[in-house]
């Protein structure tokens, strides 16, 4: 009795939580929203409607309220096109509806919120897919769309076709541009690994976490103006960075990276785009 108790309250309280959030980044990311594009950082709140982008390398993680976790790959763009909680015959249902324009992704559910109710439908370019299932892994390719069932249940259709069921792990569905899609196969182990590696954060590769102890500092301009020319290049280019003034000095600031490797990758990404003045990387 305690015990079942215990859950219902552990699922209330999951149902009822916070926005979705970002929960890592993999450097350089942006998010669109009313039309102004900025760099996505660790722990910004999402909004329906916003769209995420990912630059060459890059990789995200998001959490969703009712706890699933969305990462996408490098060269993505996936819109939030609803994101929002409503009252169903059982109680609360979370509802999402998640665009995949371009890229990989893969959708996860732990095992403390498996049985939360949810209605999640995912479009990856021209195929629509009902998840039921807990682990999926899908890409929007040039010349091809794929979802694949890792754990679960999903219902996939391509736009004009017929809905198909996969209840099988491992199983995937291909839908290549203007051609009937295939029959349904199972993935093998090495190319499901090669998958899974393009919506994984890489070790020491720039990647940013909340509280990461690790910063990039570039310069120290006399100057406010000169600080903001480094600065605005920067956002634009999906790096996070603030000014920092002390003493009428100004710094441009990177926090937040995991480790000193990620901050030496961010600083080899930026000096390949921009002539910037010496970074100095401090714990």
């Amino acid at each position: 009795m305690r015990l079942a108790l215990l859950m219902g309250l552990l699922l209330a309280s999951l149902a009822h939580a916070g926005p979705a959030i970002v929960e890592s980044v993999q450097l350089p990311a942006w998010v669109e929203r009313s039309g102004i594009k900025k760099p996505l950082s660790p722990q910004l709140q999402l909004l329906p409607g916003d769209r995420i982008t990912t630059g060459p390398g890059a990789r995200v993680y998001l959490q969703l309220p009712e706890g699933s976790r969305v990462k996408l790959g490098e060269n993505a763009h996936l819109s939030l096109d609803q994101l929002n909680e409503a009252n169903g015959k059982d109680g609360s249902v979370f509802k999402a509806a998640l665009k995949m324009v371009t890229g990989a992704f893969r959708f996860t559910t732990n095992a403390l919120n498996k049985n939360s109710q949810r209605e999640v439908k995912v479009t990856v370019a021209a195929v629509t897919a009902g998840i039921r299932g807990t682990d999926l892994w899908g890409k929007a390719d040039s010349d091809k769309d794929v979802v694949c069932l890792l754990e679960g249940k999903i219902s996939v259709a391509a736009e004009g076709r017929p809905q198909v069921e996969l209840n099988e792990p491992l199983s995937f569905y291909i839908a290549p541009h203007d051609q009937e899609p295939l029959p349904v196969g199972k993935v093998e182990p090495e190319k499901l690994k090669k998958w899974a590696a393009e919506t994984e954060i890489e070790g020491h590769a720039g990647a940013l976490i909340k509280k990461g102890p690790w910063r990039i500092t570039w310069a120290n301009y006399a100057s406010a103006d000169e600080a903001l020319v480094l600065y605005d290049s920067l956002q634009q280019a999906g790096y996070p960075v603030k000014i920092r003034s002390q003493a009428r000095r100004y710094r441009v600031v990177l926090a937040g990276l995991t480790s000193e490797a990620d901050a030496r990758a961010v600083v080899s990404k930026v000096h390949a785009q921009f002539t910037t003045p010496l970074a100095e990387i401090s714990h």
